[in-house]
């Protein structure tokens, strides 16, 4: 079994030593061998674990989706329903974020295209994050003038 440092897990995974170290502090990972001079030492599992988790949070699993994934995968006999219930859970919560996205996506649009980037002071935009309604001037305020 090959053994890597810190850095070359991290090398190797694509995850950084500070969370490689930051997921052992929570159990994310099980903690690593120690060298006596303290120092970690990883296998090739705990790489291969590494990179399932860099790839959960490519995808955007929070820790406690990985947390339960990297349960399942363990776990050989565990039905494959369990995996896609908690993929299926996450893409409604993508789902829930795109939505909320486009909805900021469109505000800032449609204050941007009221805006007429000109010399002018006014601007919808200041005048809709002050929280003024559609078309109306911001109430005075200190920072306004």
């Amino acid at each position: 079994m090959k053994t890597f440092n810190i850095g070359q897990a991290a090398a190797a995974s694509g995850v950084s030593a500070k969370m490689i170290r930051h997921y052992e502090s929570i159990g994310l990972i099980r903690p690593a061998r120690r060298t006596e001079a303290g120092y970690r030492l990883y296998g090739d599992t705990d790489v291969h674990t590494l990179r399932f988790i860099r790839n959960a949070r490519d995808l955007g699993f929070s820790i406690a989706q990985i947390d339960t994934l990297l349960r399942l995968w363990a776990d050989r006999g565990r039905p494959s329903a369990d995996v896609k219930q908690v993929a299926l859970a996450h893409i409604r919560d993508l789902d829930d974020k795109i939505r909320g996205l486009q909805a900021m996506k469109t505000t800032l649009e449609d204050l941007a295209d009221r805006c007429h980037g000109d010399h002018r002071p006014d601007c919808p935009i200041l005048a809709g994050l002050a929280g003024a309604a559609p078309g109306a001037d911001a109430p005075e305020c200190e920072h306004c003038g």
